[in-house]
């Protein structure tokens, strides 16, 4: 296959001609540098794309020609803010080139990517870029990736380095063959002695754990007999070895273009195709098993939808790793997201759902450009348009045989974020804006808040959050403005109480009267609201004790001190007085009120807050800094856990005010490797001083 690719050239006729690759590294790291250059060795006239945010915070994806095969590329965003399009790519490809930095090593979110990787056991190599800049190291740089990611990790190549200490070329530790960029020009030559003495440092160990880690005993046997094998033997092992997850090859890189090259035939020669995929779980519409058998071209039709984007012009295109079968243009396909099938937690705004619908045109890229395809066949990813029912993670399969395919995990959002429409006309076009929003982001939730009715829109983190806003402005033409995430308090009775309430008017003409009496007693937590009628002697008739009941009911939703709902009390009506002529509906409920606001003595009456169950789960170095912070939110710390790999799972109650920007800090606190989960726990009374900062802000509200 020529170095230089067109459309032409990049023709799939099985999954044996593919690589589905994704790039993984942090911000900073050069993968995307890394990315850009690839496609420049292969795609002639490619001049690379735009530095955007867009860019920064989306899967891409991009095809170039390898060495007797089509490279499927995907770049993964490195912000932790963006792990959702991280976890899609790490589903569509079958191997990970995992890039680190030499002049920056391995810093916590790092080490976070790297086990987003393993929990999903991909096959991963290792590129390590910034070799030329200053204080770099080859040797230091493999340490600190081998101390951080096992003993697995082994250079397949070594730098060379000229005179002044620059390097110009890598060695081959299986071919001894050197790869020189002295002259400009990548030239393949025989190692000189020195060269090939370097080389006997670190072949032995490479050799053994290919042939090791791709279980072959008798190329293992033959090894340990001191036989002389070559080079192509265990090229034949690398797939092998790469392809049970414990051994990982490290390639240098550098911006120079030293690298690519012998990047590029590791990945040809090396990475697995998709034959070897192991399938996600695959049941029918409802929900038995369904096996696959062996994946073809000719078996029956799975893929699921990566990535969705929509446009408002262009409407709706997605991204979509076929598995098995064949999906031919213009076809009519069955679409489903079905969640429920396999005991995961369904949203309102993303229902289960099960359709047939007419894709719109295939297209595959070229490079980065798109053309168009008459068919796509298991293992390729390609993009289709006008799926207007399509979501990400949703399975495709042919209408005569619908199958549902157990989605990937998608991280949850735990960074709320308030925000109105700013004019009316942005309302109207508001929750059409966010509902595409919500199709093409599986990290975006948006609800309205029990008990403050806000509009709440939950993000990853501060950037996710900004990238929205800059998506509804820009794409979407909406303008909002954000605003404090109010918490849904509650008032209670922490003390009996009694009091009369008396609604009489008697100025001339039919008037109105009403007494009541009634008594308050707290009930516990979460009980909610209990009215007892006492009554005795007829001193309130029996059509108006209904009616004093609904005006208690009625107060109780306004609140008494504060504005905010009363809860968990019983109101016991014991006594009252009517006037045969005056008395009524009306009058009973306005009786009903005014005794609950007269009973609610400030000194009986608390504020409650609402508390979730929280589990933080950090490593062991920054666990101090994590139990300081919970104290410091008033939380409660409840238990710890101690889990693998030196981490600690905190778990504590802590008021939901005290929650809202956590997900930021605790980024911060634990330098990017913590992570928490929230639920509702319950409500509690909120401290004394805190309460009264509440009541003061709602008295002066009302003047």
């Amino acid at each position: 296959m020529s170095p230089k690719s067109n459309a032409a050239t990049l023709e799939v006729s099985g999954p044996k001609d593919l690589r589905n690759v994704v790039l993984v590294g942090s911000a900073g790291s050069g993968k995307t540098t890394l990315f850009e250059n690839l496609l420049k060795a292969r795609i002639g006239g490619y001049r690379g794309e735009k530095d955007e945010p867009e860019r920064a915070a989306a899967l891409a994806l991009a095809t170039i020609p390898g060495n007797d095969c089509v490279i499927n590329l995907l770049d993964a965003p490195g912000h932790p803010d963006f792990v959702g399009e991280l976890r899609a790519g790490l589903r569509a490809a079958d191997a990970a080139i995992f890039v680190v930095s030499a002049a920056d090593g391995i810093d916590p979110t790092t080490q976070v990517l790297w086990n987003e990787c393993k929990r999903v056991s991909l096959p991963r190599a290792v590129v390590i870029t910034k070799l030329d800049a200053e204080h770099s190291d080859f040797d230091g740089a493999v340490a600190a990736v081998r101390t951080s990611f096992g003993e697995g990790v082994h250079p397949a190549y070594v730098p060379m380095k000229d005179a002044k200490g620059e390097i110009t070329g890598n060695l081959s530790l299986l071919t001894r063959r050197a790869h020189d960029h002295s002259s400009g020009t990548r030239v393949a030559r025989a190692a000189s002695a020195d060269e090939a003495a370097l080389i006997d440092q670190f072949r032995s160990d490479y050799v053994e754990s290919i042939i090791t880690e791709s279980e072959d005993d008798d190329l293992l046997e033959r090894y340990f007999e001191g036989a002389e094998l070559g080079a192509d033997e265990i090229v034949g092992d690398l797939m092998k070895a790469m392809y049970h997850g414990q051994f990982f090859p490290v390639i240098p890189v550098l911006t120079s273009g030293v690298g690519i090259e012998e990047l590029i035939g590791v990945i040809s020669r090396g990475f697995p195709t998709p034959l070897r995929r192991v399938l996600p779980y695959v049941v029918d519409l409802k929900g038995d098993p369904v096996e696959i058998g062996e994946i073809s071209e000719n078996g029956p039709l799975l893929g699921e939808v990566i990535r969705t984007t929509s446009d408002p012009f262009a409407g709706r295109l997605s991204m979509v790793r076929l598995y098995s079968g064949t999906l031919k243009a213009d076809a009519t396909v069955q679409i489903a997201g079905q969640r429920a099938l396999f005991s995961m937690p369904v949203s309102e705004a993303k229902p289960d759902h099960a359709e047939t619908e007419k894709a719109g045109g295939l297209t595959a890229p070229n490079g980065t450009d798109l053309a168009p395809k008459t068919k796509a066949v298991a293992g390729e990813i390609v993009y289709i348009a006008k799926l207007s029912k399509a979501e990400t993670a949703d399975t495709i399969s042919a209408p005569e045989k619908p199958l549902v395919a157990e989605p990937w995990a998608t991280p949850t959002p735990l960074l709320p974020m308030a925000l109105h429409a700013v004019s009316r006309n942005d309302e109207d076009k508001l929750a059409t804006a966010l509902g595409r929003l919500v199709v093409e982001d599986s990290a975006v939730q948006v609800l309205r808040a029990e008990g403050t009715d806000q509009l709440l829109i939950w993000t990853m983190g501060q950037a996710h959050n900004d990238l929205l806003m800059a998506r509804l402005k820009d794409r979407y033409g909406v303008n909002v403005e954000q605003a404090p995430i109010q918490v849904a308090l509650r008032e209670t009775f922490i003390a009996p109480s009694e009091a009369q309430g008396r609604h009489v008017k008697q100025s001339g003409g039919h008037g109105q009267y009403g007494v009541c009496h009634i008594r308050v007693e707290p009930l516990e937590r979460g009980a909610g609201f209990e009215f007892v009628d006492q009554v005795v002697g007829g001193a309130v008739p029996r059509q108006f004790i209904p009616s004093v009941e609904k005006g208690v009911r009625a107060q109780l939703e306004k609140g008494t001190i504060s504005g905010y709902p009363m809860v968990d009390v019983r109101v016991i009506l014991d006594d009252g007085k009517s006037h045969s002529v005056d008395s009524s509906d009306m009058a009973f409920q306005s009786a009903g009120s005014l005794a609950l606001k007269e009973a609610a003595k400030p000194e009986k009456i608390a504020l409650l807050e609402p508390l979730d169950d929280v589990a933080v789960t950090v490593q062991d170095a920054y666990l101090g800094n994590v139990m300081t912070d919970l104290s410091n939110r008033r939380g409660q710390v409840v238990g710890t856990d101690p889990g693998e790999d030196g981490t600690t799972t905190v778990r504590a109650l802590v008021p939901q005010s005290e929650l809202s920007r956590y997900a930021i800090d605790l980024r911060g606190l634990a330098q990017g490797t913590g992570t928490f989960a929230r639920t509702f726990h319950g409500y509690e009374i909120m401290p004394p001083a805190a309460a009264q900062e509440v009541i003061k802000a709602a008295q002066a509200k009302q003047g």
